[in-house]
């Protein structure tokens, strides 16, 4: 197996089952859990959109940005912007705008910083993230570091998004639509050129790849995709601040990636999935003493990853896999 096909999704049929079975279980879940925790599963599934998005650069194409956050932010300052105090917006054109201008952001940004690489690129997307959060920080124009409400979640017309267990399965769809696409993505000739590039950008250049291009549609398309996340986010949670663009929302998507397995979307969803619970988990922790623990959740977040990427380097997902092959040779 080549090592761009490596990278590509080629799960085994345990681990297919066990996905399955999960995806059965965010079916189920509405009608057997409370709001509270159907709309902690919502946040999770917009995460995992989040995570995806990310892993297309990071996971597939070898570009790893401190700066994804910002493409989720400006989603979501978007719709709140579009948004009037005393009535909500259609979610048909506002949708499609919120994506727009995220993926236009990303393709000016992206137009620079692809032309660098390692460190440097990593450093400069970080760079305008961070110039575009100060930018809504410092702005009372565009909210300051208060932000801005959204009142109403937008309207769809057929069904009503105000509705919890309506806007779950709605998040639900988009999940599922954004696997399927990016899935389709990786096996298409273009995932093949973006894989390609990850293992050896010199020689795809040699065989005629302009490989430039490739990496701006990358990033153009992973800002978009990030843009349905943050709009997605605005909707539920009714609130936007520079935040959402800030470093630590882009290194939780690292951690994302990384705690399910990179290069491979479904271990993306895994590792927000997982991330999430382990945030609320660790926050959870009592007191010591007058140690509180769960004030400290960062350190046992760091701790975790730590020990996950030193005994299971392709995350929770790989480690599936390899559970997977010791049992068939052990068969």
């Amino acid at each position: 197996m080549s090592a761009p096909k490596a990278n590509l999704e080629a799960l085994p049929r345990s681990v297919q089952i066990v996905l399955a079975l999960g995806l059965v279980a965010l079916v189920v879940f509405p009608f057997v859990g409370s709001d509270f925790y159907a709309q902690m599963v919502t946040r999770m599934m917009i995460l995992a959109i989040f995570a995806m998005s990310l892993d297309l650069l990071q996971g597939v194409t070898g570009l790893v940005s401190l700066g994804h956050a910002a493409y989720f932010g400006l989603a979501g300052y978007a719709l709140a912007f579009v948004t009037p105090q005393d009535g909500a917006v259609s979610l048909w054109w506002t949708l499609p705008l919120a994506l727009l201008g995220s993926a236009a952001a990303a393709l000016v940004i992206g137009f620079f910083v692809v032309r660098t690489k390692g460190i440097y690129f990593i450093m400069v997307t970080m760079a305008f993230a961070q110039m575009i959060y100060y930018l809504f920080f410092g702005n009372k124009v565009l909210g300051g570091s208060d932000g801005l409400y959204l009142y109403f979640k937008p309207d769809a017309g057929l069904f009503d998004l105000e509705n919890t267990r309506v806007f779950y399965f709605f998040t639900l769809a988009c999940l599922l639509l954004t696997y399927a696409f990016l899935r389709r993505l990786l096996w298409s000739p273009f995932g093949r050129a973006l894989a390609g590039i990850r293992v050896n950008e010199h020689r795809m250049r040699a065989v005629g790849f302009g490989t430039f291009g490739y990496k701006l549609a990358a990033f153009t398309l992973a800002g978009a995709l990030a843009g349905l996340a943050g709009y997605l986010w605005a909707a539920q949670t009714g609130f936007v601040n520079p935040e959402l663009m800030g470093f630590h929302q882009s290194a939780h998507a690292i951690m994302m990636v990384i705690l399910g397995g990179m290069g491979n979307f479904a271990g993306a969803i895994v590792g927000a999935f997982a991330f999430e619970w382990l945030l609320h988990e660790f926050k959870g922790l009592p007191s010591l003493g007058e140690f509180n623990l769960g004030k400290h959740w960062q350190l046992w977040m760091g701790l975790f990853i730590v020990l996950l990427v030193s005994f299971a380097p392709r995350g929770l997902l790989g480690l599936l896999q390899r559970r997977h092959k010791a049992g068939a040779g052990h068969g």
